[in-house]
Formats: C-alpha cells, structure tokens, sequence
C-alpha cells in the first residue's frame, strides 16, 4: 500500500479499532465490532486533526496489533500520544499498555490521558492506581480526590493495599493524605475504607476498627462493613462480627459478599443448619454459580446431612462442574452412610488432580476392609499404568494398606518390585525400612536409612527412625541418642522425636529426663506408644498409680491397642487394668 492510499484507510479504521482491554479465551485480544459499538464509545475513541506522519504511525500501530505484534503497537501509541498530547490517542496507548502489563507505559499514557481529559472520571482513576503501581502515593491522592469530586468509585482500597509492603515513612505520608481528604468528606465509605485497610495493613487493627466504629458510613457501606466483620474475627470477637453481618445483610440482602462472609464464619463456629440456609439462599441468588454449590454440599457434608449433600453434588456432576471433588465427596459421603459399593464406585471415577490420590487411598481401605485385598492390589496396578505419574505413590498406598493389615511378606514383595523401578526414590527406601523393621531385619533397616542420610543428612524423620530403632531394639544407646538428638535439633517440637529422645534417656537410666520429655509428648500427640512409654518410666521411678490412670485413659480410647496391652503384661503381669 502506498502512503496516501494508508491515510485514506487511517481515516476509516481509528474511528473504531479494536479494543486491547482483556485476552479471550485463547490469549488474543478480542476484536470490537467497529459497525455495533455504542454512538458513546465511538465518540470516545475519535481523534483529532492529526499530522500525515501521527496518522501513519497509527494506523501501522493498527495493523501490527492485528498481527500480534503489539510491541510495534504499544511503542506507536506512546510515541504519538507524547507528541499529539491527545486524550483520545493516550487512552488508547493506555489500554494497550495495560493489556500488555508494560507499567511505565501504562504510567505515562495515564497521565497524558488524565492531564488532557481533566473531566474524565475514568481518566483521573487509571492515573490514580498507575502512580500508586509506582509508589507515587502522593500524586495518586490527588488523582483519586479529582475522581471523589466527580462522584466516582474511588480505589483508596487499592492505595492501602499497594502501600503495605512499604516503609513506615510513606505509609505515615499516606495516612496523613487519607486524614486530610476525610476532613472534607467525612461520611465517604470508600475513603473511609481505605483508611481502614491502610491501618489494619500497619499492623494496628484496633485503631481500625475504632475509626470504622465512629464513622456512620462504615454502618451502610458494604466494603468498611466486611472490614470490620473481619477485624473483630480476627480479634476473637466472631460474635459481634456474625451480629454486624446479619444486620448488613438486612440493610443489603442482595449484596453477595456480605452473605457469603456471614455464611463462612458460621461454618467456622460450627452453626451449620444456619450455614446451610445462608448458602440456600446465596444458591437460589445465583443458580448458576457452581462453587456456591459445592461450597453448599460440603457443608451437608460437615453437618453429617449424607443424603442432602449427595444430591448437589451429583449436580455438580450433571453440570461437569468441580466433578471430581464431587465423585470423591459422594465416596465419602456414601462411606458414613454404609453404602460400600457406592462408595468404591465413586472413588473409582475421580480422574487425575487434587483428589486423585486420596480417592484411591479410601478405595485401597475400603477393599482390604471388604477382605478383597487382591482386588485393590489389582485396581492399584491399573492404575499405575493409566497415571503413570502417581506409580511412586500408588505403591506407597499398597504397600501401607498391605502392611497395616500384616500382610508383611505381601507388602515386602510390592515395595521390592517399587524399587526395581525407582531404584533410588527416598520415601520407597523409607517405607522398606519400616517394613524391614517389621520382619526383624535391622540390618535392610538402618542400610537404607543410612542410604537417606547420605543424601539427605538433615532428614529428621530418618534420623529419629534409625536413633530409635538403635535405641529401642539394640544396646546402641549413645548412638541413637546423639541421632535423635539431632532430629531434635531440627525439628524440637514433633511429638515423635520427643518420644524418642525421652526413651533414650529411659535406656540410658535419666528417669527424670525422660519423664519430661515423654510428658511434653503426651501432651502434644496422645498416642499409644507414647503412653506406654511414658507409663513405664512412671511405673519404673515408683509412681505406680499415676501409671495406671495414664494406661487406663488409654485404654478406654483403644481398648485393643497391642502395644499398650504389651507393656502392662510386661510389667504388670496383665494385659488389662
């Protein structure tokens, strides 16, 4: 094309080129009908008298964007709109540069589009947030009060939310602009709101909540509403946050977020008859929204209501919304109400993703707890060859379900024929050593957790494994001691390791050490073994009594615990109390 035939097509296409705003679906910027766009939108787009070369640049920023090559576009538009200062041609180097995520551009074209639309609303706003993008607070004040006085929504929100992360000094300048803005609009929700959230951002949330309780705007605005709900949840004052809801919700029963908010934090306190009435209605608002609906069935599903919860979630299924976590939920939920077939049904649809695994984890119990161990040996080696990248894991869970039900020559065999394929992978090793434990091996045990320490030497889990297992099964004392003692150094609050550590004291003969250590692991984890470790040491320094009320309260809760039972005939002579 020669030049004048470009400038006679330039007057016809930047009348209504198309628009940069967001990507579609496949991550190329839609195109605006030029023939269908509202009389406004065209007249906001029209340009100026423009010089031959402005024209000729444009319009090649035209036809490089409907090449993709936005670059060229993007460099046009900024150019002309520095040297035309038109607010036409600055808007849409803006949008452009905004689709695009290029920050400087975007900054610049704002401000020539604002500076040159002083009445645009739109203009001022878009200025406002790219200088406050920049950490220019000041300057973006004075943009957003431009759109205060123009009655716009404001973005004091975004301001506070961008200003968190900087240093004191600029968070303190902030706060004064919002207090001076407030001064002359004392009852603006929005810059209250900012203010707020620029607060609680610093770290002073009762101050907060103060100026949000003195103002009249925060009792029937949405957004300083929902702040202070959140504030006094975060406070530990759920109640008076759930009152505050429930009245805005009476103030504005159509505001979604309010109800959404309200119908979460009674999930939180375990109102879940009440949840479920604020998510009906929510549903019955929105009967498209899908997440509303899952959200619905998990809280059937917290309720213990199995019927009800099934029914949305074969919705979900219906509408091939969320249809995995539906068929993992109906698993479960068909699991409590005794309906095993239906439960391994639904576990066996859920496909690859978050709940793969846990689906085939509750289908590999199930089956073992049917006595079809075969079965769910057989699904479990399909389903390696159809997920081949979940093979490492789909072993983990045979071999655990196979050795939980001392089927240890089983699991010996499956985690064996693991190895052969992941030769070296650490949590295979792991297990193996646990299962060689289990058949008396210790010499397989502590080679391949030496073998994870090698690689991994600050692996507490195999330090604390093999320190025990020294300390508990050979007269290796201070060398399983100084293992545990150093998982303990890594990790000083894991209950096992604790227990490990007192018992290594216990063999060593420092009842008192062990006594502390084995308490303080009792209190944080309650479990079987750690009881009876820390009933022996009682029993051991003279505190009979107290012994047998540890073992007793245990033994109410697992009344057929082999350890426990095997430590009081051991000592006492009994296997009960």
């Amino acid at each position: 094309m020669n030049r004048s035939l470009a400038l006679l097509a330039a007057l016809t296409l930047l009348g209504g080129c198309q628009s940069f705003t967001s990507p579609s679906a496949d991550g190329t910027p839609p195109v605006e009908d030029a023939a269908s766009a509202p009389a406004e939108s065209k007249k906001a787009e029209s340009y100026g008298s423009f010089s031959a070369d402005t024209l000729y640049a444009l319009l090649t920023a035209e036809l490089a964007g409907q090449r993709n090559r936005f670059d060229i576009a993007l460099n046009n538009y900024v150019e002309q709109a520095k040297a035309t200062q038109d607010a036409g041609v600055a808007e849409r180097g803006f949008r452009i540069a905004e689709y695009l995520g290029s920050d400087q551009a975007a900054l610049e074209t704002s401000l020539i589009w604002a500076k040159n639309a002083p009445e645009n609303i739109d203009a001022q706003r878009a200025a406002a947030i790219q200088l406050a993008r920049a950490g220019r607070y000041d300057d973006s004040m004075e943009y957003m009060e431009r759109v205060l006085r123009g009655q716009g929504d404001t973005h004091f929100d975004f301001l506070a939310l961008s200003a968190a992360e900087t240093d004191p000094e600029t968070r303190n300048g902030l706060l004064q602009s919002f207090d001076r803005l407030l001064a002359r609009y004392p009852d603006n929700g929005q810059l209250l709101f900012g203010k707020a959230l620029l607060l609680q951002q610093d770290g002073r949330p009762e101050e907060a909540l103060e100026l949000l309780e003195d103002q009249p705007a925060a009792t029937h605005d949405v957004a300083p509403l929902l702040l202070r709900a959140r504030l006094l949840q975060g406070m530990q004052r759920s109640d008076e946050a759930l009152a505050l809801l429930k009245k805005g919700i009476r103030q504005h029963p159509e505001e979604r977020r309010l109800r959404l908010t309200y119908a979460r934090l009674l999930v939180e306190r375990g109102r879940l008859d009440d949840a479920q009435e604020q998510f009906t209605t929510l549903l019955q608002q929105s009967p498209e929204d899908d997440d509303l609906r899952f959200s619905l069935a998990l809280v059937h599903l917290e309720a213990k209501a199995w019927r009800e919860a099934i029914v949305y979630l074969e919705e979900l299924v219906e509408r091939q919304s969320h249809v995995d976590a539906a068929h993992f939920n109906m698993g479960r939920a068909y699991e409590e109400l005794g309906e095993l077939e239906s439960a391994l049904g639904e576990y066996s649809q859920v496909g690859a993703g978050n709940d793969y695994l846990s689906a085939q984890l509750r289908q590999t119990e199930l089956l073992f707890k049917l006595g079809r161990g075969d079965e769910a040996a057989r699904r479990l080696a399909e389903a390696r060859d159809s997920q081949p990248d979940y093979a490492i894991q789909l072993y983990l869970i045979e071999t655990e379900a196979q050795s939980n039900h001392q089927q240890y020559d089983t699991a010996w065999n499956t985690i064996q024929q693991a190895l052969e394929q992941f030769p070296e992978d650490l949590n295979l090793l792991y297990t193996r050593s646990m299962l060689a434990e289990k058949r008396n091996d210790l010499g397989q045990m502590e080679r391949d957790l030496r073998f994870i320490l090698e690689r991994e030497p600050d692996n507490a889990m195999a330090l604390n494994a093999l320190g025990y297992t020294l300390v508990d099964r050979t007269t290796r004392y201070d060398e399983g001691k100084e293992l545990i003692e150093k998982a303990y150094q890594l990790d000083p609050d894991d209950p096992a390791i604790l227990d490990s550590l007192g018992w290594a004291h216990y063999r060593l003969g420092n009842l008192a050490e062990a006594e502390r250590l084995l308490r303080r692991a009792a209190e944080l984890y309650p479990d079987p073994e750690v009881i009876a470790h820390l009933g022996e040491v009682l029993w051991t320094t003279g505190k009979q009594d107290e012994a047998r009320k540890v073992w007793a309260a245990a033994l109410e809760k697992q009344p057929d615990n082999g350890i426990l039972r095997k430590t009081l005939l051991r000592l006492t002579g009994a296997e009960t109390l």
